[in-house]
């Protein structure tokens, strides 16, 4: 095997903070960077110095990661950064399917470097909503139909997870988002604790809880992360707009008043 290899990386959030120190090392050793150009922006400004660059804009993906794999095979080290990870809605599904359909998947090392998830931002933002089952959807139908999206949001609605939404509504693709919402109304009601976190951890970041019945789907975007409790997700007054809780079941067991 080559001693050549390609990274993909996951860049976390967008705070320089929550980069991750692997991550960050990554970066730091890499020849080549590549990635969709939104998220080139969030490297800082440091790691880029003496690299080349290579970007693309929305729907690039095969293009850039093709690129990224030439470097790599060209004997430069060569790091693919992703948002949030890169294996949740990302790309390193994709570069290892590129490996594999062009035969290049015992030629090429590659490895694949966590990041902090979008959803796991998000969920410390709002509180605790993630500490029992949950699921996570995308309600992007650009790559899979969405018929197929609506039956794992009805399972998984059906079966109390706690659901995260990610790619809710786009400028274009609104009918999902509202669709989505009606479903849940059904199945969960609209006292249902609801969180909506907006670029979390970045310079525009917004964080709302609130119920079901009151979020209106104009405020939601793809820049988004949405997460409907389960039946036993409540919102836990703290003072500066509430929390959203899903307790694990310790107080079923334990007493936790201190007495």
């Amino acid at each position: 095997m080559n001693d050549v290899f390609l990274r993909v990386v996951g860049l976390g959030p967008g705070d320089v903070g929550l980069l991750a120190p692997q991550a960050r090392a990554a970066l730091e050793e890499a020849d080549v960077l590549a990635g969709y150009s939104a998220y080139m922006e969030m490297v800082p400004a440091g790691l880029k110095e003496g690299k080349t660059c290579l970007s693309t804009g929305m729907m690039g993906e095969v293009e850039r990661c093709g690129q990224a794999i030439d470097a790599a095979l060209a004997g430069r080290r060569t790091a693919l950064v992703c948002s949030g990870d890169p294996g949740v809605y990302a790309l390193a599904g994709l570069v290892l399917e590129l490996l594999e359909a062009r035969g290049l998947a015992e030629r090429l090392t590659v490895e694949i470097v966590p990041g902090i998830p979008a959803l796991c931002a998000a969920a410390a933002l709002l509180g605790a909503p993630l500490t029992h089952d949950f699921a996570c959807v995308s309600l992007s139908d650009l790559l899979t139909p969405w018929e197929l999206i609506r039956k794992r949001l009805e399972a998984a609605l059906g079966a109390d997870f706690v659901l995260g939404i990610y790619n809710p509504r786009s400028r274009r693709r609104t009918s999902q988002l509202e669709e989505t919402l009606s479903l849940a109304l059904s199945l969960r009601g609209p006292q249902t604790p609801v969180g909506l976190v907006r670029q979390a951890f970045r310079p525009e970041q917004s964080v709302r809880v609130m119920r079901l019945g009151e979020l209106d789907p104009v405020e939601v975007d793809m820049l988004s992360i949405l997460i409907i409790g389960n039946a036993s997700t409540r919102i836990m007054e703290d003072g500066r707009g509430g929390r959203m809780l899903t307790p694990r079941g310790y107080a079923g067991k334990y007493r936790l008043d201190g007495n």
